[in-house]
């Protein structure tokens, strides 16, 4: 009877819920990622408040633990170690891919199809990673400049379902392809708990000193002139 605190601020929308066993209880979203850093401890306190949990009652806090916005991302990170720390409780680390793909998956069931979420990272290039409809992963989490034959190999063979803010540059170059299907897709920290559940109960912990988030590529910030 894992009770796990879901933690996602990787993209533009930052969200918390709460989830026992990996089904999900409740929700709350922040869509301005400025706010991530004031919003997500008060929605923490507000989504224990009226479901009347109190911290020792949580078996772990999860966090989608990247790739995804530098900044967004240690926000999400930093807050949930923090909660660890306060609270000594487990922290789980959760793709923040992997993640997106279990809410699509959750939502088309077709399991013949593979899943691809991507995330923008700025000019043609984009995170992503491909899975199956088990979460299988086809190809591993990557930084990927995208060019019209990037997944050739793969929409020969299979319909791929492109999701995330960074498909819509991908579908610019192959929208007329037959096995390529660009579906729309919101994410949300809701989608982490069937994972962080699977997570908890293989004790996959992380350590709470050592724990990065997985940023895939350097943080690069230009020098001033």
């Amino acid at each position: 009877m894992a009770l796990i605190l879901n933690i996602d601020t990787a993209t533009t929308t930052g969200s918390v819920s709460l989830s026992r066993d990996g089904q999900v209880i409740q929700t709350l979203v922040n869509e301005k990622q400025q706010d991530h850093a004031a919003t997500m401890i008060v929605f923490v306190q507000q989504i224990l408040k009226e479901q009347g949990i109190v911290p020792a009652q949580l078996d772990a806090v999860a966090v989608s633990a990247g790739p995804g916005s530098y900044t967004g991302l240690r926000v999400g990170v930093a807050t949930a170690k923090g909660l660890c720390y306060a609270w000594s409780k487990p922290l789980l680390a959760i793709s923040t891919l992997q993640m997106m793909a279990q809410g699509l998956i959750s939502e088309v069931k077709n399991e013949q199809a593979l899943y691809c979420p991507m995330l923008d990272a700025r000019r043609q290039e984009v995170f992503m990673g491909l899975y199956d409809a088990r979460l299988q992963e086809i190809m591993p989490p990557q930084a990927m400049i995208l060019e019209p034959n990037s997944l050739d190999e793969q929409l020969a063979a299979h319909q791929i379902y492109f999701f995330g803010d960074g498909s819509p540059k991908w579908q610019v170059m192959i929208s007329s392809h037959k096995n390529a299907i660009f579906a729309e897709y919101v994410i949300s920290a809701a989608h982490m708990a069937p994972l962080s559940a699977q997570a908890y109960e293989k004790k996959l912990f992380v350590d709470l000193a050592y724990f990065s988030p997985f940023y895939l590529k350097p943080f690069y910030s230009p020098q001033k002139p």
